[in-house]
């Protein structure tokens, strides 16, 4: 029978619901503080302490680890350890670790087993296609050229290097047309630094940070969240937006107004995503009592600073543009970003029906249509958030190598029957808005997946 939530719909009828076991969401529980009208990563991460029996400690599948002394010499920095204490990591430790090096080293900080199951219902078997697919991605590694890792570096320094020559020249010029300019190369940077963000500690990830954004809170909201629990209820980029956008099928999460009239109050919130997220750190340092800023919160104001030494006459006209730079960099940033490949109809969310024991990596599969279009040429893959698969299944790998993992990664596909979709810039544009609208929930069907599984020829064409 399928699952669902203590006071949740599923939505889903008694002879869809016949058969095997099905289930209507990847957890066992409702998230607790999912609902809070004030939604922050703290309160997240809080809830996931309540939910995942890790009693304090770390919990890698039904074992729980103290890594509080290992955090320090963990190779892709402390942070990653210190924020993720008292949860269940295992999506992360098996999507952040290719080598074995990590799976050997964890015996050294075993304390005992979990007394409760895991809340998560994903599944990692060994033969598995996520197993399967990681053991030939991690050889093919070995033959990987490096190289092209340093086109990621020049990409994302030129892109800054464009904001600051563009901020210079709309100020000199008061050209608002090269203020709009500017704001395409402050978006580009910033989707760029997301591909830095995900890996280990490195200078390129503070670039997220130039218009507002917190690389730091992007680390729990989009890479701990949203990729390891994409379109669920543990998706933060899901959550984040409720009620004003309603991703979800669920016909009493939405009502008419929400659903169409998001269609168009939509973009008016994309425009305001960094300012709100910045204010939304302000409120809760002030209601909680905690500061949640850091010296890097303070990288969004070297762009008016640069603006001010380089044209100290025109205070005015620069506190104009600045503003101006920032609302239409979120603009574009959450165009590009709320349609780069989850919100589709195509896309499994909660509230639709897939096998109760689904493997990880089919999971990701099933959430996804990427972008058309974009392939081929890695800028474009940088600042659109695109090879949207293989970078949800391996995240801290660069973009710019992924390319040479696409054999493997689609012969595997093909072995597994799940295969890749693909629509238009367009096409994913419009499917968002049917999204919203969407309250009828539909069944995961491996069969139709694997239809769409692309030859390499027609990778390669």
């Amino acid at each position: 029978m399928a699952e669902s939530f203590e006071g949740k719909s599923s939505h889903i009828s008694a002879n869809q619901a016949a058969g095997p076991s099905y289930a209507t969401d990847i957890t066992h529980r409702y998230p607790t503080f999912r609902d809070e009208p004030f939604k922050t990563v703290h309160n997240w991460l809080d809830g996931k302490r309540y939910d995942d029996g890790a009693e304090g400690l770390w919990r890698i599948n039904d074992d729980l680890y103290d890594l509080e002394d290992f955090a320090h010499t963990h190779p892709g920095g402390a942070e990653w350890i210190q924020l993720t204490k008292g949860t269940d990591i295992t999506e992360a430790f098996e999507t952040h670790h290719i080598s074995r090096r990590a799976e050997l080293m964890l015996p050294k900080f075993f304390v005992r087993r979990a007394t409760q199951p895991r809340n998560c219902r994903l599944t990692f078997h060994e033969h598995g296609f996520y197993r399967t697919l990681k053991q030939r991605i991690r050889e093919q590694l070995g033959r990987v050229n490096p190289a092209p890792k340093l086109c990621s570096r020049q990409i994302v320094d030129g892109l800054i290097v464009c904001v600051m020559l563009t901020a210079y020249l709309a100020v000199r010029l008061e050209s608002f047309a090269i203020g709009i300019v500017c704001a395409i190369c402050v978006n580009a940077t910033i989707i760029a630094a997301h591909n830095f963000l995900h890996q280990r500690d490195n200078w390129r990830m503070y670039a997220f940070n130039i218009a507002f954004l917190s690389y730091r809170e992007w680390r729990v909201s989009h890479v701990i969240s949203h990729h390891l629990f994409p379109n669920s209820v543990l998706d933060m980029e899901i959550s984040s937006f409720e009620p004003f956008l309603c991703y979800l099928p669920w016909a009493d999460l939405k009502n008419s107004f929400q659903r169409y009239g998001s269609w168009f109050y939509g973009p008016f919130i994309y425009g305001s995503i960094f300012l709100s997220e910045y204010l939304k750190r302000l409120m809760d340092s002030f209601s909680q009592g905690k500061n949640r800023f850091h010296l890097d919160d303070l990288i969004p104001f070297l762009l008016p600073a640069f603006m001010y030494a380089t044209n100290p006459e025109r205070i005015g006209v620069i506190f104009q543009l600045w503003l101006f730079v920032v609302l239409m960099a979120s603009f574009f940033f959450g165009l590009i970003g709320l349609s780069a490949g989850h919100h589709h109809p195509k896309a499994l969310h909660s509230g639709d029906l897939f096998p109760n024991d689904m493997d990880f990596g089919l999971y990701q599969m099933a959430t996804i249509v990427e972008r058309r279009g974009v392939e081929g040429s890695l800028l474009k893959v940088l600042t659109t958030f695109g090879d949207h698969y293989l970078h949800h299944l391996f995240p801290t790998l660069d973009h710019a190598i992924l390319p040479q993992l696409n054999d493997v990664f689609l012969a595997t596909c093909e072995e597994f029957g799940a295969g890749k979709r693909l629509s238009s810039w367009f096409s994913q544009y419009i499917a968002q808005n049917l999204q919203l609208a969407r309250v009828q929930p539909k069944q995961y069907r491996p069969e139709m997946m694997a239809n769409r599984v692309k030859s390499k020829h027609d990778q390669r064409a």
